[in-house]
């Protein structure tokens, strides 16, 4: 794979938004291989596929974190209402793309409060996992993660000249042109065959089937997210071992 590191070689530490799917997943192991250390943070923001939650601590391990924090943000449910359908238990979530499944600000609220936590930490490095493919995402595309980088650093501008804070850059695989198959090799060379563990289902487990204990996760399978997710695996030439309730 080629060279595509040349804006995070000047860090030795970064803060990684880390959600427990594939992509942000992928994105902290290629930290790894850049051979930085790694401070992850997870959010609960009332998502329905609560899920990534746990797999975020269990993979959190498995990437030998330095530290991982899980935010909670649940109140935001209550301010979504029904108006989101990762968020709202009673909304059908859809194969294909629609503009219902994008949680307003979400980004914008998660690399925040990542970089307070950076500051507080002195790390000046705050990655996410957007990719090149997360066009229709508006807070996904590079020109967003440039402007909230840049207004960020507006927000602390004193603290900074006066060296107080540390300038703040935000870096996501779209800035390098990384793909998600891309990103998805790199995670799979890092974790193995823990990278099926990753769980990009947009329902949670009640909406997926119901279980025993002792049986593994199951994601739906035909939401967009999972459809994205298969692709991946096709596209990297990698054989999809995650467990589907529809294959």
């Amino acid at each position: 794979m080629r060279d595509k590191s040349n804006s995070i070689t000047n860090f030795s530490e970064t803060v990684c938004i880390f959600s427990g799917g594939l992509d942000s997943v992928s994105t902290a192991a290629y930290m790894k291989k850049m051979g930085l250390k790694i401070n992850l943070i997870s959010f609960d923001y009332g998502q329905r596929g609560s899920n990534e939650l746990r797999i975020a601590k269990r993979l959190s391990k498995s990437l030998k974190s330095s530290r991982h924090e899980i935010v909670d943000i649940s109140f935001l449910k209550s301010l979504l209402g029904k108006t989101n359908i990762l968020t709202s238990s009673n909304s059908k979530i859809p194969s294909t793309f629609d503009y219902s499944m994008v949680v307003p600000l979400r980004n914008t609220v998660f690399l925040t409060i990542a970089s307070i936590w950076a500051t507080s930490l002195g790390i000046s490095l705050v990655v996410y996992g957007a990719h090149s493919g997360d066009t229709r995402y508006a807070d996904c595309r590079p020109s967003f993660t440039r402007s909230l980088e840049k207004i960020l650093n507006l927000s602390e501008i004193d603290g900074i000249a006066a060296g107080l804070r540390k300038k703040l850059h935000i870096w996501s695989p779209a800035i390098n042109k990384l793909s998600k198959s891309e990103l998805l090799l790199i995670g799979y060379e890092t974790l193995g065959n823990k990278i099926f563990e990753t769980w990009s289902c947009y329902l949670g487990e009640s909406d997926n089937t119901k279980r025993a204990k002792s049986a593994p996760l199951k994601q739906c399978g035909i939401c967009e997210s999972c459809i994205n997710r298969k692709q991946a695996f096709m596209k990297a030439g990698i054989e999809d071992k995650t467990q589907y309730v529809n294959n």
